[in-house]
């Protein structure tokens, strides 16, 4: 916790623009204005994105009880991001608004034609899971480009999915907060998720509805999923990497993680994004590629420790 507030409070100070301490508390000072209009909503946006990504990574993987599976590696991101290039294609002028919509619809077809996938497999490894669902990723994925090249919209896509905070300022972050509906939800319901991952037939003999929890984690999922991708582009690995981590240490008990999980997910996205600002200060490379490596060196931590194990 004294790791996430340190990071947090770097985060705001951390910029092009030096901040001079006298003139900091002067609501008419340029310091004042950089912190409330640029600085402040970039590491709120930073938080949040952070604490989505991890829960929904988290959740993830109690549905399917697979520790590999993650919104960007079941298709859910990508379905997302079919939605919003369909939404530029056919309704350019749409509002952002419009826009998380279409993603947040097209994230909840797409994970539950991935469920349906896995059902039609009977023999289901651990390894099986993940690799069906990279698949059905790609597949959407290509889709995706296909149509952007064919309409000529990549561009206009690659400018809403770089997956960098830089953009963010007073006017453009209010989205991000919708998501917060989907880590309450997540909390709120952390007793029947806890359950749910003992399995279909275990679920409904201790008197839960199994298909109306699994309906309600996939739509907090793809909520959280969408709006993150509208507000600040795809970033990988977080939701795989951070509950596998705190899954390693805590142990696998849904409930009990949520904290953990949460925090770590925004404080991993923090110091991402400082680094992300200070390797070639004074320009800034895409949190994106940060995380990506970051997140492939602990993911191979994880493959050996769970080889060792």
């Amino acid at each position: 916790m004294i790791a996430f507030l340190i990071c947090f409070i770097f985060s705001i100070f951390v910029g092009v623009n030096e901040f001079s301490l006298v003139h900091f508390f002067q609501t008419d000072s340029i310091e004042w204005k950089v912190l409330i209009t640029t600085r402040l909503p970039r590491t709120i946006s930073i938080v949040i994105a952070g604490a989505t990504l991890s829960l929904s990574g988290l959740l993830m993987q109690q549905i399917t009880q697979n520790k590999f599976t993650s919104p960007s590696t079941v298709g859910t991101m990508q379905s997302a991001r079919l939605g919003l290039i369909l939404s530029l294609l056919f309704f350019p002028k749409a509002s952002i608004f419009n826009r998380a919509f279409f993603s947040f619809i097209f994230a909840i077809l797409g994970t539950f034609i991935f469920l349906a996938l896995l059902h039609l497999i009977r023999a289901r490894s651990s390894n099986l899971v993940p690799l069906v669902g990279i698949m059905f990723g790609n597949v959407i994925s290509s889709l995706g480009t296909y149509f952007a090249l064919q309409w000529d919209i990549t561009q206009n896509v690659n400018a809403w999915l770089q997956g960098n905070f830089s953009l963010i300022d007073s006017t453009s972050y209010q989205l991000i907060y919708i998501s917060l509906f989907s880590i309450l939800g997540i909390i709120i319901g952390a007793h029947s998720f806890s359950v749910i991952g003992l399995g279909e037939d275990l679920t409904i003999q201790l008197g839960a509805a199994y298909d109306r929890i699994l309906f309600i984690g996939i739509l907090l999922i793809s909520l959280g999923t969408a709006v993150v991708l509208l507000t600040v582009g795809n970033i990988p690995f977080i939701g795989l990497v951070v509950p596998n981590l705190i899954s390693l240490y805590r142990g696998d008990y849904f409930k009990n993680n949520i904290l953990y999980v949460l925090i770590s997910g925004a404080l991993f996205l923090l110091i991402s994004d400082i680094l992300a600002r200070i390797i070639i200060f004074p320009y800034e490379i895409p949190v994106s590629v940060i995380v990506g490596i970051i997140g492939s060196v602990l993911f191979i931590y994880l493959l050996l420790k769970g080889e060792g194990s």
